[in-house]
């Protein structure tokens, strides 16, 4: 059963408060008397959230597809394809190239989020170490050993992290502290992940812009630089930052860091962990965070026994949702985030992964998809949607009952969620736009609100 969001209707209640009398004489006057209303009953309040009845009109495709046209065929969108689904029947209402292979941007997130969903326990944490070698050997050498958690931070206790809830470096000191090694050198061990630090079709600027940092098996806030500032730029040597923030929680010289060649082997003496899987999808579709996703891929990929790579996490998570009926038709990626100018998805896919998480509570026993739909953002009021929707009359019509992730690169713009139409019933949707105009976004959103608007029922 799906669920709406109505108004909260307040109810007032009115108190009288009687006036109180009092003698005007100088001689002992009578007690004075007080009349107080009758207390009112309790005020009953309506909830916020009712259920959508799945008897609401489906719309007619052909009154869709006329209602639509006008808006898809707005120069700015460029090349556009997309699909409408019935979110109750699963029964496609439009689609518009819908198995053409597009470059999805951002949206490519939804197919990885819900691989993750599929494959990963949804408390599933990434552990970060720190272990102790031979020390016969290496007398005093501590290794941090990355298992994979971009959310690991060096900020200190109480002070606020970009990823909630996040491990942190000092935790690790003091457990190596109480351990009994007194620490000389620190070395860095980030071989959990293989292959290139950065996918084909990323432009290595994006890392000083913020959008990426090169992905290791250990870095501080997600390779920021500035950990709490959304304006930062990234690390290009993420792992050594974290080895060299150790060793300055460690009271070692941070200079002398250096990278293990191989994977290191020895006791372990301190261990932390990521916020679980669940918080940390929040946060990656909320905010679009290529770093988080690229490191989600790699998760799915190292529980299904595939190399923590780029490759790697991309077969996983295309098998994955492969092997729960969802079809991966002309789905060619490089990446698990859509950064790369080399992705291509088509609506079909990604409307096909949204109408799944729709469709039915349970897809295979405690691997659901249906968490996926309360992770995309919500028009007009959180994450990438926060400040979109909010420009005319129809996009506002949708605010709080359109929910979407969204995609954007140059040139390119997509939406890929569900929506409440004007006559109740629950639409998931695919729309991809590439080789967009200058105002390609917010033709984009024209479209969602269009299909909001349109009720289309014969």
């Amino acid at each position: 059963m799906w669920v709406g969001v109505v108004v909260l209707l307040a109810v007032a209640a009115v108190v009288a408060v009687g006036a109180v009398a009092t003698s005007s004489g100088t001689s002992p006057a009578a007690s004075p008397t007080a009349s107080v209303a009758a207390r009112p009953a309790p005020p009953t309040v309506r909830p916020a959230l009712t259920p959508l009845a799945d008897s609401a009109p489906s719309p007619t495709p052909a009154v869709l597809a006329a209602t639509l046209a006008p808006f898809v065929a707005n120069p700015d969108l460029g090349a556009m394809t997309g699909r409408v689904t019935d979110g109750v029947t699963g029964r496609e209402l439009w689609s518009q190239g819908g198995n053409v292979p597009m470059q999805p941007a951002s949206t490519n997130k939804v197919l990885t989020t819900a691989a993750a969903l599929l494959t990963l326990d949804r408390d599933a944490r990434l552990t970060t170490t720190v272990i102790a070698p031979d020390q016969t050997a290496s007398p005093g050498l501590v290794v941090l050993k990355g298992g994979g958690d971009p959310t690991l931070s060096a900020a200190p206790p109480g002070t606020d992290t970009w990823y909630r809830g996040a491990a942190r470096i000092s935790d690790l000191a003091d457990q190596v502290r109480r351990s009994g090694i007194t620490p000389k050198s620190v070395q860095v061990d980030a071989s959990a992940y293989s292959g290139p630090t950065l996918a084909p079709g990323w432009d290595p600027v994006d890392i000083d812009g913020g959008d990426i940092a090169p992905m290791e098996a250990v870095m501080l806030d997600g390779g920021r630089t500035q950990p709490v500032s959304v304006d930062s730029a990234r690390s290009r040597t993420p792992a050594l930052d974290a080895g060299r923030a150790l060793a300055v929680a460690l009271g070692v010289n941070p200079a002398a860091v250096t990278m293990s060649s191989a994977p290191v082997q020895g006791q372990q003496i301190a261990a932390v962990q990521s916020p679980p899987l669940i918080e940390r999808l929040r946060q990656l579709m909320s905010e679009s965070d290529n770093v988080m996703a690229e490191s989600t891929g790699r998760e799915v990929a190292a529980a299904v026994g595939k190399p923590q790579s780029f490759d790697g996490a991309v077969q996983a998570v295309l098998g994955q949702l492969g092997k729960a009926g969802i079809d991966t038709a002309g789905a060619t990626l490089v990446d698990s985030s859509g950064l790369s100018v080399n992705d291509r998805l088509t609506a079909d896919t990604l409307d096909g992964v949204i109408a799944a998480a729709a469709a039915d509570d349970e897809l295979d026993g405690d691997h659901d998809l249906r968490p996926l739909v309360d992770l995309l953002p919500i028009a007009g009021g959180s994450g990438t949607l926060s400040n979109r929707f909010l420009d005319t009359d129809a996009g506002r019509a949708t605010l709080g009952l359109l929910r979407a992730k969204t995609g954007s690169l140059t040139a390119t713009n997509a939406l890929a969620g569900f929506l409440t139409d004007a006559s109740g019933r629950v639409l998931t949707f695919a729309l991809i736009s590439n080789s967009a105009g200058p105002t390609g976004r917010t033709a984009i959103d024209a479209v969602a609100s269009a299909l909001h608007g349109c009720g289309c029922a014969a």
